[in-house]
């Protein structure tokens, strides 16, 4: 922390421009920022204004898990953000704080529970066999990205929510064109309309259902009054788009893999540890761009001897948390055998990710199935040719070539 800063003067206002970033490298103005101390400023390419910016893991965490930062307040607040264009539905369960957004999780919970998501795992096993078996019938080279990683979290999401098989290319498409900043706000909102309107139609003929998809759950809610069903289908949205949060983050994870075969030949070689090794691979690699929703201070509140006034913004960044040296040693490096491992890359408190179970059971049936099937696997171009995503909230590529 600055003199300046301890004296009482806020940090200066930094700004954050939208890096396109490949690989797993992280964000250099994250960097900067965590180094200059705990509490920043910062200033993000689109809305209007400043915002706090918390980088330290304990900090981040009070954040997230406290009434006093309220996430639906920044519906009524202009926030300097990421996005360039902002198109929350009001009721949004992302948009919700407690007991509403509690009421409106717990209509879904059994569906992401662990009982809920081993529910799904041998249909999933089953469904990423037959994507292994397609890439390995064509033979190489291939995209990975197309062939495995993007088909495969698409039909499990689907798989849990009810959507039928038939209706999963539409759903991979609204869900593209909702996530990405780069076909401007027009086509954002009708993508986003569309699967509303497609989510009203399937939630509104399931209000008695007894099955245990999502959409049944959500069905059965509204008909018992629990949910509106205006709730019914932000919540339902939300999750959709969220469950292809898995094609970037293992596609993340893979290129990883194959850039440090020595990582992918020890879990190879040691089948046990996997599990333990993708929750290092989950904290290490870099999710996002900057940084997700921002919360709005309700009061005044001291952080690290900064004052935090009532009305001004707060992002907290989950992945400078999981970089903190205080509470991971040597955080910068891969250890398989980091015990305990208290990451935050799926959240904390009330906004945690509903879908962390899944996301974790896809990631570790990827690694299984593609490292024993696959023992020669291995990228078909230099790593810095591997074409990642431009304009987009949430990091991965768009293609990974490979070979075996």
């Amino acid at each position: 922390m600055t003199e300046e800063a301890l004296a009482g003067a806020p940090p200066p206002v930094r700004p954050w421009p939208a890096l396109d970033l490949t690989g797993v490298d992280f964000d250099p103005v994250l960097t900067e920022l965590m180094r200059e101390g705990p509490v920043n400023r910062i200033q993000l390419p689109n809305g209007e204004g400043w915002a706090w910016l918390l980088t330290r893991y304990d900090d981040v965490r009070m954040v997230a898990n406290d009434a006093r930062f309220s996430r639906e307040a920044v519906m009524d607040h202009p926030v300097t953000r990421l996005a360039p264009h902002f198109i929350p539905t009001r009721g949004a369960v992302g948009f919700l704080d407690p007991p509403d957004h509690t009421r409106l999780r717990r209509a879904v919970a059994p569906a992401f529970t662990a009982k809920g998501v081993e529910r799904v795992r041998d249909k999933a096993r089953a469904m990423l066999d037959e994507l292994v078996d397609e890439l390995v019938q064509d033979g190489p080279p291939a995209d990975l990205t197309g062939a495995v990683l993007s088909p495969f979290p698409i039909a499990v999401i689907c798989e849990l929510m009810g959507v039928p098989a038939d209706d999963r290319h539409a759903m991979h498409s609204w869900t593209q064109l909702i996530l990405s900043s780069s076909h401007g706000k027009k086509l954002s909102e009708k993508a986003r309309n569309e699967m509303t309107a497609y989510f009203a139609d399937l939630i509104g003929r399931r209000e008695g259902s007894t099955a245990e998809d999502v959409a049944s759950l959500l069905g059965a809610a509204v008909g018992r009054g629990e949910v509106t069903p205006q709730e019914a289908v932000g919540l339902a949205v939300l999750l959709q788009i969220g469950g292809e949060a898995v094609t970037n983050n293992s596609g993340q994870l893979f290129y990883l893999l194959l850039i440090r075969p020595d990582l992918a030949q020890r879990l190879r070689a040691e089948p046990e540890i996997r599990t333990r090794g993708v929750d290092e691979l989950l904290r290490y690699i870099p999710h996002r761009s900057a940084v997700g929703l921002s919360r709005i201070a309700m009061e005044d509140v001291e952080i690290r001897g900064v004052r935090i006034r009532a009305g001004e913004p707060v992002y907290v960044s989950y992945l400078a948390a999981n970089r903190d040296p205080d509470v991971f040693v040597d955080p910068e490096m891969i250890d398989f055998a980091r015990s305990p491992n208290p990451h935050v890359a799926f959240g904390f408190g009330p906004h945690y990710c509903p879908g962390a179970q899944l996301a974790r059971l896809e990631s570790e049936l990827l690694v299984d199935t593609l490292l024993d099937r696959l023992p020669d696997l291995r990228l078909s171009v230099p790593p810095d040719q591997v074409p990642f995503r431009k304009g987009a909230l949430i990091r991965g590529p768009e293609a990974l070539p490979v070979t075996w």
